[in-house]
């Protein structure tokens, strides 16, 4: 079947595919939800109120470049839930292509963003199309935050720290895992630099009397975002959740791979890693309370003669991700992109208009930014 609805939301089952289907319903978007298990996916949707005020169908698809692609001709937008995406993406990337739509997600994965650069960057941009892997609050919103520095001319390197309270869903720590396989790059000089995957610091938390155990994550796509950008010439990123003894668990594990599972075929090693994190989280998390589950992004940019310091406060860092996505998708659905091919939210939308969203929604505070020249 062909798409009759603007937008698909492909993996609708999920936590976060669900937080997105119900933005798209607070912006009056139709879509499809879709994914492998038709069942559980109206059993999802079924539990968002007011879900009948939106045109929405539910459809069941293989996982496969031929049936994805004929059920996104006609949308105009993929919103990809379905990760890790370094395993799952180049099929819906591919079909995405051949059906002419926007493509989107909310990647971890540094090495996801870099590969579907290289591979289909080009591709996307000759045919006016957004290519915007990792579209979600712990990439986005310091985004945001490193742009409000930006707008301090002067200044060409980004210290970015992003943490938030609550557990990762069962998709997020799949990917967690997941790149743990990959290397991991910082920026320096506009160049990309290899992180040592057992990086820890210690971080200041903005507003807090108490410090934070934080890693480089992966990396994060903010290095991506940033090279070859003319104003920035080093990226480094950190990030994790308050909880020190989730977080000493996520070095633990890295030692632990590095030492015992590294050594194996990649087969193994993702069979390894596959049991681990279903062993962390099997199920899916409780619905996010914004008195408990809040995000805070913190930027210092800084130059040779200039400082800036911005910090931005919220909650709901998954609730974030699904309206950035579903914002992004009633955006294309009216407009082109200020810019096709890969393209992060900012670079695609504009720092200042995904603010707004966020704060429209009430999902953050007002920045708190701090200038020193």
């Amino acid at each position: 079947m062909s798409s009759s609805k603007p937008v698909v939301v492909y993996g609708a089952s999920g936590y976060t595919g669900r937080l997105v289907c119900e933005y798209l319903r607070e912006l009056n978007v139709p879509f499809i939800a879709a994914g492998r298990d038709k069942a559980r996916i109206h059993e999802v949707l079924s539990r968002i109120p007011g879900i009948d005020t939106v045109d929405h169908e539910v459809v069941e698809v293989e996982h496969a470049v031929g049936p994805l692609t004929e059920l996104f001709s006609g949308a105009k937008v993929v919103s990809n839930m379905v990760g890790p995406f370094i395993k799952y993406g180049p099929e819906v990337v591919q079909a995405s292509l051949a059906a002419g739509c926007h493509y989107l997600d909310t990647t971890g994965e540094q090495d996801w963003v870099l590969d579907a650069q290289s591979r289909w960057s080009t591709a996307f941009a000759d045919r006016g199309l957004l290519l915007s892997p990792g579209i979600a609050q712990m990439y986005t919103t310091g985004e945001i935050a490193a742009n409000i520095c930006l707008e301090t001319p002067g200044l060409d390197t980004l210290d970015i720290a992003v943490l938030w309270k609550g557990f990762p869903t069962y998709a997020s720590t799949q990917t967690i895992f997941t790149i743990l396989k990959a290397d991991w790059f910082y920026l320096e000089q506009n160049e990309y630099r290899k992180w040592d995957p057992s990086t820890a610091r210690e971080l200041c938390i903005p507003g807090a009397h108490e410090l934070a155990l934080a890693v480089p994550w992966g990396g994060t796509s903010h290095p991506v975002w940033f090279k070859d950008d003319p104003r920035v010439a080093n990226v480094k990123v950190l990030g994790g959740v308050h909880d020190r003894a989730v977080m000493q668990g996520v070095l633990d594990t890295v030692a632990m791979f590095e030492e015992k599972i590294r050594p194996l075929p990649p087969e193994q090693q993702e069979a390894a890693l596959a049991e681990i994190a279903g062993s962390v989280q099997a199920g899916m998390p409780p619905r996010e309370n914004p008195r408990i589950n809040t995000s805070l992004d913190s930027v210092h940019a800084s130059g040779p003669l200039g400082r800036a310091h911005c910090v931005i406060h919220g909650n709901s860092n998954y609730k974030q991700t699904g309206l950035l996505q579903a914002h992004a998708a009633y955006s294309l659905i009216q407009q082109a992109p200020k810019r096709a091919g890969l393209a992060s939210a900012c670079q695609a939308f504009g720092h200042r208009e995904l603010l707004g969203v966020l704060r429209s929604f009430g999902l953050v505070l007002d920045p708190v930014l701090t200038v020193h020249n």
